[in-house]
């Protein structure tokens, strides 16, 4: 069943609730018609909730609910995960924060395997207190990829620029070891289709960084690039994938270099991220592609430095959001297609003849 008039049902894990997560959750959702859209779920604490909204002087109802079947079209939901009182020290992690935002993510997450939301949209996470708490993951890309069972591509994206990163959350010391050529090409493989289905670009044309200053200059300055790099890419652009390099990242970001390109691959974050977050500033959103289910977030942290202080930007948030809604209906536009082009052509013919029968057949 085509799902083009579905109204989509977005997802939102929390964060950590002493940054700026349910601050720029509800500035997200401040607009009176912005149920009209889509169906918000919010995995949280109506208590928690209220008394944010009160410091932020917003004005939103939640519908409160104990699962996610009990979602209404037309409220903000809340899947009210906690009935206590919760203690928020606006500015600084603490250990209910930590565990929140953790059964935040675990029942969103639940709940979109299950097909209770469509899409999920995550607010940002304090990584480094999440391990102390038990989360066995420096990111929810790697949480996603283990309970999903399939391994994502960290990728950033606005309207005019797309970047994805080879190794995510390592330590630089760690990269080189962390790249082959068969990982390179499955990524690019990855980005292709992704660029396909998700962004529905026909033809994708994707650039490739090198891995060292100059894209190496020719093995003068590391061998990557002819050993791994530039293999991966000459293989995949021998069966038809447009990808092209390895670029040397000093200079690639330039306006007139990116927008030949539909998407880019870093070798590692800072490489890709840096000019990134550089460029899209407050529109960029983090899209974990190659994933059977959408997961979006904003391109920032908690902001534990702004918080509880009104002047958080939820744009990011408002786009990560929207851009997730894009994907999910560009996702189901594409295998409407693909379902369509694999249906045998029965009964296609006005004279009752099944058009797959052989024509000898038909008396």
């Amino acid at each position: 069943m085509s799902l083009k008039h579905h109204k989509v049902r977005v997802g939102i894990s929390i964060g950590d609730f002493n940054g700026i997560g349910p601050e720029i959750i509800m500035k997200s959702l401040n607009d009176k018609t912005i149920t009209d859209f889509f169906t918000p779920i919010i995995f949280g604490s109506g208590k928690l909730f209220t008394y944010q909204k009160n410091i932020f002087k917003l004005n939103h109802n939640f519908h409160y609910i104990t699962e996610t079947s009990q979602a209404q079209s037309d409220k903000i939901n809340m899947v009210n995960l906690w009935k206590d009182n919760v203690n928020v020290d606006l500015g600084k992690p603490t250990e209910e924060s930590t565990k929140m935002a953790i059964e935040s993510l675990e029942a969103a997450t639940n709940a979109l395997m299950n097909g209770e939301i469509d899409v999920l949209v995550t607010a940002p996470i304090n990584k480094e207190e999440m391990l102390k708490h038990g989360f066995a993951h420096a990111g929810h890309t790697g949480y996603l990829e283990e309970k999903f069972g399939k391994k994502g591509l960290m990728f950033l994206v606005t309207e005019d620029l797309k970047v994805a990163v080879s190794t995510h959350h390592i330590p630089i010391s760690q990269v080189a070891e962390n790249i082959s050529k068969e990982k390179i090409k499955k990524q690019i493989k990855m980005l292709n289709q992704c660029l396909i289905e998700d962004f529905q670009v026909e033809r994708p044309k994707i650039a490739i960084l090198g891995l060292n200053p100059h894209a190496g200059d020719g093995g003068a300055i590391g061998n990557e690039e002819i050993e791994i790099i530039e293999p991966a890419i000459r293989e995949l652009f021998d069966n038809g994938i447009l990808a092209f390099g390895p670029f040397p990242a000093d200079s690639f970001f330039q306006p007139n270099k990116y927008k030949n390109y539909d998407a880019v691959l870093a070798m590692y974050h800072d490489q890709g991220l840096a000019p990134f977050k550089t460029l899209a500033y407050e529109e960029g959103v983090n899209f974990t592609a190659g994933l059977p289910y959408i997961r979006t977030s904003p391109d920032h942290g908690v902001a534990y430095d702004i918080a509880g202080q009104n002047i958080a930007d939820e744009q990011s948030f408002s786009e990560a959001i929207f851009m997730a809604i894009k994907i999910f209906k560009n996702r189901q536009e594409y295998n409407d297609l693909m379902n369509n082009r694999m249906q045998p052509r029965r009964n296609a013919s006005s004279n009752g003849f099944d058009e797959d029968l052989p024509r000898e057949n038909h008396h």
